[in-house]
């Protein structure tokens, strides 16, 4: 009797891990299917004109220049997780913004912001995308 317990509780606990094994790989399986939202912005950021974070400057006016609008944007706490994540390159006093926003009004700010910073409006690339909150 003692035996038999032992062996429908080793069956149980296999099912249990198999069928967990299964549900896994059919999650991976439906993950590797789904293509990521931004991958038309990732293809944009392969042509060669592009600006993309690792050309940021590591002068120290470009790195001020980055460093100051960060912290404009991060201290707004009135915009968006997603606005507060945006690319901000800088290269030689000109500042490229990349990355969706939830409003058109978070565009509007981050620019002002930006723009701020550099004293120039024509110092400013906007590339930021607006992409609602899907609630």
């Amino acid at each position: 009797m003692h035996f038999t317990n032992i062996t429908r509780k080793t069956i149980v606990g296999f099912a249990l891990i198999l069928g967990t094994s299964l549900a896994t790989g059919a999650l991976h399986a439906q993950d590797a299917k789904t293509k990521p939202d931004n991958s038309a912005v990732n293809k944009r950021d392969q042509n060669p004109g592009e600006a993309t974070a690792d050309q940021q400057k590591m002068n120290a006016a470009d790195r001020g220049i980055t460093a100051k609008i960060r912290k404009s944007v991060m201290a707004d706490k009135s915009l968006s997780t997603y606005a507060h994540n945006v690319k901000i390159i800088s290269q030689d006093g000109t500042v490229t913004l990349k990355g969706p926003v939830r409003s058109d009004d978070e565009v509007k700010s981050i620019v002002f912001k930006a723009t701020e910073v550099t004293g120039r409006g024509d110092k400013v690339i906007n590339q930021l995308s607006v992409q609602p909150d899907s609630k």
